[in-house]
């Protein structure tokens, strides 16, 4: 006979339930057996009736005291199993959380999940009464002719208490696994803590896939597209060398070519060092921010003061931050003549400062790449600072973590 699908989901969560509870109901009573067992010894001790209460009192402490993490595991274990519920051990710390839930909140827990299950044994039973009844024999049954009604009622409450069993166990279920997990698993700080470090693990792994991913492609770019350019440009030059007989409007059309050829090429240059510059990583931050202060439309001043190079994640950043600082001077600095850059290395802070004497305004929200410098910046937990008045000047400050490698 098949089952129809609501019974049987209330069966196998009943079975569920009621598995749980049976296997709670030891791990939470020994506990209380063992403090009972102390407190005997220990009373003994104080009376001074046997002599050997107070050896056998700290042998009876160190079973206690040990019986707490492998109860521990245990009860992690009930939850894993039949609730599915996973609860991150603690292990050696929070002994007294551990503690005090095998103690207190174990006792209490142990007599509810007792009371339950012996409600359910007990139901089915009185439920099964009628059975017992009619398997004794039949003079047996003529001489105690009362014991039918007596046995109807027996069978009468044993299917009411099997009625209330399943909503006690799942009400008990839910309290234990409110209070199992917050007392038996990490604390809240312990959690959070945890959750920090993973993130920031993952936002670093992410940070050095996006460096390694922009090295990659300016590799391709440099030896594909930019060389392919090259030889293209090249050859029209070669062409318009070689090549004497040529009308004037086919001249024409291969000085265009090559002239754009060029440009096209340095076009590339300029988006090959943007993505990464090959100089930063053979030369370090010195010489690739040389290179980006001689091709600077305005005066730039630079000081470097490193002591030992950053890790590459930080000095990546440190270059792009200073590469777009620039870039916001030339193009948005009202009537600004110079520029100033001083990188220095303090312990493990590597600080940038770049300023400008142009007439300030600079808005974050104005669309002239801050934001996305800012962002940038607190990829690998560094702060920006940024201070332009009205009038000017304006001053950018970034301060990047730079553990030693």
């Amino acid at each position: 006979m098949k089952i129809p699908p609501w019974p049987r989901r209330a069966l196998t969560r009943l079975t569920r339930d009621a598995s749980f509870l049976a296997l709670g109901a030891p791990l939470h009573l020994l506990m209380g057996f063992l403090l009972f067992m102390d407190f005997g010894l220990a009373w003994e001790c104080v009376e001074g009736g046997d002599t050997g209460a107070p050896v056998m009192l700290g042998g009876a402490l160190v079973v206690t005291v040990c019986c707490v993490p492998a109860l521990t595991v245990a009860q992690c274990w009930r939850f894993r199993r039949f609730l599915g519920l996973g609860i991150p051990r603690p292990g050696v710390r929070r002994p007294g959380r551990q503690f005090g839930y095998h103690c207190l909140a174990g006792a209490l827990l142990g007599g509810l999940e007792a009371l339950v299950v012996g409600l359910l044994v007990a139901g089915a039973a009185a439920a099964l009464t009628p059975v017992w009844v009619y398997a004794l024999p039949w003079q047996w049954r003529i001489e105690h002719l009362g014991l039918s009604t007596q046995a109807a009622y027996l069978c009468a409450a044993g299917l009411g208490a099997l009625a209330t069993v399943p909503t006690l166990a799942a009400a008990l279920v839910r309290l234990e696994t409110h209070v199992g997990p917050s007392w038996l698993g990490r604390d809240r700080e312990e959690d959070l803590a945890r959750r920090v470090a993973d993130l920031t693990e993952s936002r670093a792994g992410v940070v050095d896939a996006a460096d390694a991913e922009r090295r990659r492609i300016e590799r391709d770019l440099h030896d594909g597209a930019q060389q392919r350019l090259v030889s293209l440009a090249l050859n029209l030059g070669l062409a318009k060398a070689t090549l004497v007989d040529l009308s004037p409007e086919a001249r024409e059309v291969i000085d265009t070519a090559h002239r754009e050829a060029k440009e096209a090429i340095e076009e590339l240059n300029i988006l090959v060092r943007g993505l990464h510059p090959a100089v930063l990583d053979e030369l370090g931050l010195d010489a690739a921010l040389s290179g980006l202060a001689a091709r600077a439309p305005l005066p730039v001043r630079l000081r470097v003061d490193l002591p030992r190079r950053p890790v590459p994640a930080v000095e990546a950043v440190a270059y792009f931050v200073v590469s777009e600082a620039l870039t916001n001077v030339a193009k948005h600095a009202r009537e600004a003549t110079r520029s100033e850059v001083t990188l220095t290395l303090l312990g493990g802070i590597l600080r940038v400062v770049v300023t400008d004497d142009g007439l300030g305004g600079a808005d974050p929200a104005g669309g002239t790449g801050l934001t996305g410098l800012a962002q940038r910046v607190r990829s690998v937990d560094g702060t920006f600072r940024l201070s332009s008045p009205l009038g000017g000047p304006t001053l950018m400050s970034v301060e990047l973590p730079c553990p030693a490698r």
